[in-house]
């Protein structure tokens, strides 16, 4: 048995789940894993998530935070934060991508997200929460002059391209990241959230993997349920659910509109480097397959006029007859990806 096995059997002996069955269930891009539980016909979810790489104390205080407003995060069943392990309440198998591969119409889990978010927004975001400001936008952008750039050219990006990049969001950053700002989870999408019918209102939403969550602009997590970077999400669709949340947050429609697609942008843009990193740095190729995708929500994000400087500077540096095709030495994918 690994250390870290042996850790992980003597944190469920004394939680008392030291006799429970144990199936791995899938991972993430992070070094965390899970197992589900059994013990006496009651399930329950092991977190494993391994210091020095991951801590697990901003997933405790994000989900006692979420709790207290009544919403449907794990509950902490017993915690090891020295050693990195978490149980926790078994939220079930309806994730909404689950449920939508099966066939399940799709409206009205959207609308039920919105809704969780129009309701979250009413809170402020906690005072000692870390702001989604200027400097951490541009900092996360960097991604994508540091891991993309270099892969598709074979060669670090040149001082003068990335100084005028960081230029254009420092433009940008200022309109999406002043406060007020409200608790934004960052990984709201179909993978992460679980349909709870049998509660009710915003807690029908069950919440995962909101431990690097921020305080930031509204639009945020509304990119992220929309803007997927791992399913389709129809044009059609998208446009009814920020309707439905700009019609109920009284918020005003065109500075909302034009900060959805500053921060789709970013997000996207950050997002394809991160999945360059994770191949080149992590041996984790797979996620090269959502690049096609990444790269329409990009265009999509880029055609509000808000954005036509950043526009021009991405058609100069990555031309529209690259941004289809596989990074040199990746894995092929379909344009359908």
């Amino acid at each position: 048995m690994s250390d870290r096995a042996a850790l992980s059997h003597a944190f469920l002996v004394r939680s008392g789940w030291g006799d429970a069955g144990r199936a791995k269930l899938a991972g993430d891009a992070s070094f965390r894993k899970y197992e589900r539980l059994h013990l006496n016909g009651q399930p329950a979810v092991l977190m494993d998530a391994p210091p020095p790489q991951e801590d697990v104390r901003p997933f405790l205080n994000i989900a006692r935070l979420l709790q207290r407003h009544g919403y449907s995060a794990p509950r902490i069943l017993a915690e090891d934060v020295e050693h990195g392990f978490l149980l926790l309440e078994d939220l079930g198998d309806d994730l909404y991508a689950r449920l939508i591969r099966a066939g399940s119409n799709e409206a009205p889990l959207y609308e039920a997200a919105i809704d969780f978010l129009l309701d979250l927004h009413r809170h402020a975001a906690p005072a000692d929460l870390a702001p989604y400001d200027e400097a951490r936008l541009i900092d996360e952008i960097g991604l994508f002059t540091d891991w993309y750039l270099p892969t598709l050219t074979g060669r670090d990006t040149p001082e003068a391209q990335g100084q005028a990049f960081r230029s254009l969001w420092h433009a940008l950053a200022p309109e999406v990241s002043a406060p007020p700002r409200v608790l934004v989870l960052r990984d709201f999408h179909a993978e992460n959230l679980i349909w709870l019918p049998q509660r009710r209102d915003a807690a029908r939403v069950g919440l995962l993997d909101f431990q690097d969550a921020v305080a930031g602009h509204p639009a945020y997590d509304l990119v992220s349920l929309l803007e997927d970077a791992r399913r389709d999400v129809a044009p059609e669709l998208a446009e009814a659910m920020l309707r439905r949340y700009i019609a109920s947050s009284g918020v005003d429609e065109a500075a909302f509109r034009r900060a959805y697609a500053i921060l789709g942008a970013q997000r996207n843009l950050r997002i394809i480097g991160i999945f360059t990193r994770l191949w080149k740095r992590d041996g984790k190729p797979h996620y090269q397959a959502f690049m096609p995708r990444m790269w329409r929500l990009v265009e999509r994000d880029l055609a509000h006029p808000a954005l036509t400087d950043l526009r021009i500077w991405i058609d100069s540096v990555v031309p529209t007859t690259l941004r289809y095709k596989p990074l040199p030495g990746a894995p092929a994918f379909s344009l359908a990806s």
